[in-house]
């Protein structure tokens, strides 16, 4: 039952509002104060939301619309988006803990690019082409088209819900699918408001469906379900694995964006003006709770020392507190029990003689009575076989790693079961790259960390997933590729049916 005098959001299925006879609490990480409640979802209602989106894709109210038609109500979402930014900011930071610049920055501000993004694609995407073929044996011609797959499950986590969610349903609304989401029950209403502003701009009922509830109930329903075709996920390798083998029944397409342990170069020869901010830039943002934070950092031994009293110089400067202040840099993580996990991985990473530089605990004052709080965090003389080292911790911790050879370093950093991105910081450009060209992850960041555009892929390695979302060709993962042959042969004398039939015919 929702709570008496707090804001109570329903759930988006068939165009309709949708509500559970259960609650989930929405609380803000900065003062665990009760936000706003959201309908519980069941298995039922994905049941619900499946089928209406089942119904919706085989009636080709949106699946057979001409691209330019569909394009263009992308365009009007993403419009959408750009003119309601501070709704989509009051909804994100609410829930998630964000700061407000960040939230500016990341996590709202590129929504409405990236969606303009895939309204772009709707028309750009090659749905269609032409093969050249050989006149043998026979005379032909052949098409490959790529059509829409179907239902698409997109199941999306707390951490960047609205971008993360985005990467999903606009690739698989350009292609002519229909969608149905699954939010985090911690920060549902970013993803909720969008789904309301795309039925207002003309997507019709059933297309765009969002159900809430727990993973391991409404999640694992849609990755199971023998009528969605195609799930996409962000979150832990762990749960990712355990979709893959839900999916497997069915043997549906999946598209797996999961963990890291992204490790960082620091090159003898780089620029220790920038390096140390950049380093703190890709570990600390948004409190670490970045599956491609730059968590490890390698650093040569002529500049480890200098290198590390200067990024933790950096480090304290970093203003924690309420994430709506333009002031504040860092908030809290997200709940009491992410913070509960990274204290208790500080703890261990102690035990295994890593050395504190900076941090190491929850941050002291009346302002960090509430919420959960973690210090930014920055531990040396660690080894890359240390628990801290080779787990994803999703926090603000760092790990500094001194290595002595670069061969030396480039073995430490693919000593890993993930591969989602990694980074090198040097002044020679192409002994950077070539850094950058034998580390096994499916991003390389040079002199920089977080850059990610819409027009370019993004995935894993190794254990940090399958497929790829962005780029040109996101719309592949939503697509299924269809070879037509036409015959153009006219005389039965020039075919090879002989191979089989080797009695002429009669005349």
């Amino acid at each position: 039952m929702a709570t008496v005098g707090v804001t109570h959001h329903q759930m988006f299925i068939d165009g309709q509002d949708v509500d559970s006879d259960q609650v989930f609490e929405i609380r803000h990480p900065a003062t665990n104060e009760l936000v706003c409640t959201m309908a519980k979802g069941t298995v039922d209602h994905a049941d619900q939301a499946v089928e209406s989106a089942r119904r919706a894709f085989e009636s080709g109210v949106w699946s057979s619309k001409p691209t330019e038609e569909r394009a263009a109500i992308m365009r009007a979402i993403g419009d959408r988006i750009a003119v309601d930014l501070d709704d989509f900011i009051e909804a994100e930071i609410s829930c998630n803990g964000a700061t407000i610049r960040q939230a500016i920055g990341f996590h709202c501000g590129l929504a409405s690019g990236h969606f303009l993004y895939f309204a772009e694609q709707a028309e750009r995407y090659e749905f269609e082409r032409d093969v050249p073929t050989v006149a043998y044996p026979t005379m032909s011609m052949n098409r490959v088209r790529r059509e829409p797959i179907g239902v698409c499950a997109a199941i999306v986590p707390w951490n960047f819900p609205l971008v993360l969610g985005i990467w999903k349903i606009g690739p698989a609304l350009a292609a002519g699918n229909s969608v149905v989401v699954k939010v985090d029950e911690k920060t549902p209403l970013s993803l909720l408001k969008l789904a309301q502003i795309a039925h207002e701009c003309g997507v019709p009922p059933g297309v765009l469906n969002l159900v809430s509830g727990e993973g391991k109930e409404v999640g694992a329903r849609l990755a199971s379900h023998p009528d969605v075709d195609k799930v996409a996920f962000t979150g832990s390798t762990a749960v990712g694995r355990e979709i893959m083998r839900l999916a497997s029944g069915t043997v549906k397409k999946v598209t797996l964006e999961l963990g890291g342990k992204a490790p960082t170069i620091v090159l003898p020869d780089a620029d220790l003006d920038i390096a140390p901010d950049g380093a703190l830039f890709g570990c600390m943002l948004y409190s670490g709770q970045v599956c491609e934070s730059s968590t490890r950092v390698l650093v040569h031994e002529s500049i480890h020392d200098e290198f590390v009293q200067r990024m933790v110089a950096r480090a304290r400067t970093i203003k924690l507190g309420d994430p709506s202040d333009f002031d504040t840099d860092m908030g809290p993580v997200v709940s009491e029990r992410q913070r509960d996990r990274i204290v208790d991985y500080m703890e261990r990473a102690k035990a295994d003689g890593a050395t504190v530089a900076l941090g190491g605990g929850t941050p002291e004052g009346p302002e960090f009575e509430s919420g959960w709080w973690i210090e930014p965090t920055i531990f040396t003389d660690v080894t890359n076989d240390m628990q801290i080292a080779r787990e994803e911790i999703f926090g603000p911790v760092m790990v500094v790693i001194k290595y002595s050879t670069v061969k030396e370093a480039i073995a430490i950093a693919n000593d890993t079961d993930y591969g989602l991105t990694a980074g090198v910081w040097g002044g020679d450009y192409e002994d950077a790259v070539e850094v950058g060209n034998q580390l096994r992850a499916g991003t390389v960041w040079i002199n920089n960390w977080h850059q990610i555009d819409p027009a370019l892929p993004f995935g894993g390695y190794k254990q940090s997933g399958t497929g790829r979302e962005l780029g040109a060709g996101a719309l592949d993962e939503y697509t299924e590729a269809k070879h037509m042959h036409v015959d153009l042969t006219t005389k039965l004398e020039r075919h090879i049916f002989d191979i089989l039939l080797s009695t002429p015919p009669e005349a």
